[in-house]
């Protein structure tokens, strides 16, 4: 059976359902296939029309990335895009910037970018052979330990199969508390930390009570807090900066794709069918956000007081801080995006299917709305 990831990047592109199928073709060889991590992106005039999966800010630059490598940069708000080369062209997934310059990139094929000079320039820093060996080498160290225990024999035995599988698990979400400090987590319970921006990095799924190696699929963090989401209900927090996670009872069974955190500290989770929730007290306890669609909720953003949210439809809702009621915006016909950000010039700037596009903010500001039942034709 091909399991497809229905995260925000993955849901919406398709992308690692085609994969997979392709491997089971048996008139192909994987020796006939490229390699992804030795292949530098393409530079081709179609990229600004490619499948963009993730978009930020760094500075008064956009910064958005997609399928086969494809970064984007933009100093005008999002009008011009141009290409820059990546030393890889598998798909990159999520982008994350934590000051003007330094910024980061994770992807498939357990890949993890970063740049030092506001994304103009990347460099390779862990891919999935090396993420695999780095956690077969954790759980050795642990199998090794007085009083190891079945859990941590099996951890072994999964680690091995990493191994053997090869670079093939992707990253799909990742965050960096500074330019320092970053974790980068993944399907089947992928998890990579680094104190060093990146020069070292250490496996984390022992620091991690998923015993069945569920896919995360978000992370968010503020000060000491943070938080790791994923399937069927998989709710983690970590109240040290990340170096310890304990399992939260959560108000859902459901999957979680995104998570957000507003300036007061409260914590913003959505997932499929368009559950949301807000926890003010660092997940001890929820309360249900209402959403008009009961589609599922692939990605959430800050702008300003508020988190933009967007669905697995493409559309965007919109909830205030103080607030248990997301509103469904009216956006421009014919936009379908997968994730949004704000440009430096207060407006939208949202990427998906055909790239990118951008929409004012006085629409957003307006407050304007649609009935449900249409936002789902």
């Amino acid at each position: 059976m091909i399991h497809c990831f229905n995260s925000k990047a993955l849901l919406t592109s398709g992308l690692l359902c085609g994969l997979l199928a392709l491997a089971l073709v048996p008139d192909i060889s994987a020796a006939e296939l490229p390699d992804v991590l030795a292949q530098p992106s393409v530079i081709t005039p179609q990229a600004g029309h490619a499948v963009l999966l993730d978009i930020t800010r760094a500075g008064k630059r956009m910064v958005a990335v997609g399928e086969r490598g494809v970064v984007l940069l933009s100093d005008d708000n999002g009008i011009n895009w141009r290409q820059v080369q990546v030393p890889v062209s598998t798909t990159l997934t999520a982008v994350q910037f934590v000051d003007l310059q330094n910024g980061w990139a994770v992807g498939h094929s357990g890949v993890v970018l970063h740049t030092l000079d506001a994304g103009q320039s990347w460099t390779l820093q862990l891919d999935g052979r090396r993420a695999a060996l780095l956690e077969m080498e954790a759980a050795q160290k642990a199998v090794e330990m007085p009083g190891a225990t079945d859990q941590m024999q099996r951890r072994l035995l999964a680690a091995r199969q990493l191994v053997a599988d090869g670079a093939d698990k992707p990253f799909l979400a990742l965050s960096f508390s500074d330019a320092r400090h970053g974790i980068v987590v993944g399907a089947y319970g992928l998890a990579m930390r680094t104190e060093d921006g990146g020069k070292s990095w250490h496996s984390w799924m022992g620091h991690i009570p998923n015993p069945q190696s569920l896919h995360l699929y978000a992370l968010a963090g503020s000060g000491q807090a943070f938080y790791i989401a994923g399937e069927q209900g998989l709710l983690l927090r970590s109240l040290d900066s990340g170096r310890h996670f304990e399992r939260l009872d959560g108000p859902y069974d459901g999957t979680y794709f995104s998570l957000a955190i507003q300036d007061d500290g409260a914590l913003l989770m959505g997932g499929l069918r368009g559950k949301a929730f807000r926890s003010r007290d660092h997940g001890d306890t929820f309360e249900a956000l209402t959403n008009p669609v009961p589609v599922s909720l692939g990605s959430a953003t800050r702008v300003g007081q508020q988190t933009l949210w967007v669905n697995q439809a493409g559309s965007v809702l919109r909830g205030a801080d103080d607030s248990l009621v997301l509103q469904h915006l009216s956006m421009p016909e014919g936009l379908h995006w997968v994730d949004v950000a704000s440009a430096p010039d207060g407006s939208l700037v949202g990427v998906g299917f055909t790239g990118s596009s951008r929409a004012s903010m006085p629409e957003v500001n307006a407050l304007s709305t649609i009935p449900a039942q249409a936002a789902l034709e």
